[in-house]
C-alpha cells in the first residue's frame, strides 16, 4: 500500500494556512467574543462558495458543502476557535496582541487546518453526500458544543457521524493517536467551605480549628481514589485551592478549597461525587466544625465510538503508515467539550502529533506547530473520501 502523507493540492495551500493560522494566533478571542474569528471563517467559506450558517451559540459557524455526486449521507467536522483568557509569554511576530488572551491550547491551528480542508472541498466536491464544517466557540470551560447542540446543531445539519481533531504536543510529528472508548475524562469541580469558631491562635482551646480541617481534609480526599476506586478504574481529586486567615495570630472561621475530579466512566463520575461529600462532613465532624460541598458537573467523559475509531484508524493508517498510528493510545484526564457532540451522534475525536519537544498545552510558551497544519487538513479530506465515496485524485 502506498502510504499518501500530505495531499498535493493541501500541500499547495500550506502558507496561506500559515497565514491564517498566525493571524488567528495574534488575535485571539475567549469564550463567545470569537467575532473576529468567526467573521473571517465565515467570509472565507462564503467567498470559495460554501454554503454558511451563523449566530449558533452566538458565534459559531456551520459551512455546508456538497458533493457534485447524489448522496443521502451526511457527516460534521468540527474545529474549535477559542482562546483562553492567559498572558502569552512568547515574543515571536505573531504573538498575542490582545493581553490577557493566548491560544494556548491550538485552536488557531484547528481552525485554520479546517479553513484547508474546506477550501479543498469547495474546489473538488467529489463525493456523494453531504459535509458540514462545524466551527465552534467556546471550547474552554464554556461548553459551546452544548450551546451549539441546544441551538438546534443536528436538527438543522442532521449528521450520521461527528468527527474532532487535536493537535498534541509530546507525540511526534507525523503520528497519529486515537483509541476507542473514553480518550478523555470528565471534568467536575468542587468547592468545600469549613466554617468554626475563630479565635486568638495561642488560644486554640477556645475555637474550632478549620485550618487543621483542612489540612487533614486534602490528605483524606485522596483515599477517595486510592481506596474507593477499583484499582484499575482511573479518577484523580486534585485541591488547587486553599484561602483563609487574615494574620498570625488568628485562627480564622473559615476556610475554603477548591479544585477538581476526574474520571473516565460516568460511573466512577458517580463514586467520587458521593465518596467526597461522605469523607468531607467526617472529616469536619472529627474536628468540630460545619462543611458545605459544592460539587459542579462540567464535561461529561470524551467516549469515542468503537466503529468510527476503526475507521479513522483505516483513514490514518493510509496517509502515514501503520506504525505511525498508535490506534489503543492511552487517555488523558483532561477534558474536551466535544464530548457533548459524541452523546449526539457516534464519531471520533482523534490526536495529532505536535512534536516530542513543543511546549505542552495552556503553556504561557506554547505555539501551534504550523508544521502539521498540511497533514491535519489531509486527514479531513481523506475521512470525507472513506466516507461518503472515493474522491479525486490527489
Amino acid at each position: 500500500m502506498t502510504y499518501t502523507g500530505p495531499i498535493d493540492r493541501i500541500e499547495a495551500l500550506r502558507g496561506e494556512m500559515q497565514d491564517w493560522r498566525r493571524d488567528f494566533h495574534a488575535h485571539p478571542e475567549i469564550a463567545y467574543e470569537e467575532v473576529r474569528t468567526s467573521g473571517i471563517v465565515a467570509e472565507k467559506l462564503a467567498a470559495w462558495g460554501i454554503e454558511v450558517h451563523t449566530g449558533l451559540a452566538g458565534t459559531g459557524v456551520v459551512g455546508t458543502v456538497r458533493g457534485r455526486r447524489p448522496g443521502n449521507r451526511a457527516i460534521a467536522l468540527r474545529a474549535d476557535m477559542d482562546a483562553l483568557p492567559m498572558t502569552e509569554a512568547n515574543t515571536f511576530g505573531h504573538r498575542s496582541q490582545n493581553e490577557g488572551r493566548m491560544h494556548g491550547c491550538g485552536h488557531d491551528g484547528h481552525t485554520a487546518m479546517l479553513l484547508g480542508a474546506a477550501r479543498a472541498l469547495a474546489e473538488a466536491p467529489d463525493f456523494a453526500g453531504t459535509v458540514h464544517l462545524i466551527f465552534q466557540p467556546a471550547e474552554e470551560g464554556a461548553a459551546g458544543a452544548r450551546r451549539m447542540i441546544e441551538d438546534g446543531l443536528f436538527e438543522r445539519f442532521p449528521v450520521e457521524s461527528v468527527w474532532g481533531l487535536h493537535n498534541w504536543p509530546g507525540v511526534e510529528v507525523g503520528r497519529f493517536d486515537v483509541r476507542p472508548g473514553p480518550i478523555l475524562a470528565a471534568t467536575d469541580s468542587f468547592q468545600i467551605t469549613l466554617t468554626g469558631q475563630g479565635t486568638h491562635a495561642a488560644m486554640p482551646h477556645l475555637g474550632s480549628d478549620v485550618v487543621v480541617a483542612a489540612g487533614a481534609l486534602v490528605g483524606a480526599l485522596q483515599t477517595v481514589v486510592s481506596r474507593a476506586l477499583d484499582p484499575v478504574d482511573a479518577g484523580v481529586i486534585s485541591v488547587t485551592t486553599l484561602h483563609g486567615g487574615e494574620a498570625f495570630n488568628v485562627l480564622p472561621s473559615t476556610m475554603v478549597l477548591g479544585g477538581t475530579a476526574r474520571a473516565l466512566s460516568e460511573t466512577v463520575r458517580d463514586t467520587l461525587e458521593e465518596r467526597m461529600g461522605a469523607v468531607v462532613h467526617h472529616i469536619a465532624a472529627a474536628h468540630g466544625v460545619q462543611a458545605n460541598l459544592d460539587y459542579e458537573r462540567g464535561y461529561p467523559p470524551t467516549v469515542n465510538s468503537a466503529a468510527e475509531t476503526d475507521l479513522a484508524v483505516e483513514v490514518m493508517r493510509s496517509i502515514v503508515g501503520p506504525d505511525r498510528v498508535e490506534a489503543d493510545g492511552r487517555p488523558c484526564l483532561g477534558g474536551e467539550d466535544f464530548a457533548f457532540m459524541l452523546r449526539e451522534r457516534p464519531g471520533c475525536y482523534a490526536r495529532i502529533g505536535a512534536g516530542v519537544d513543543r511546549r505542552g498545552l495552556h503553556n504561557p510558551e506554547y505555539d501551534f506547530n504550523d508544521e502539521i497544519l498540511t497533514l491535519g487538513a489531509t486527514y479531513w479530506i481523506r475521512l470525507v473520501e472513506r466516507l461518503l465515496g472515493d474522491g479525486a485524485a490527489a
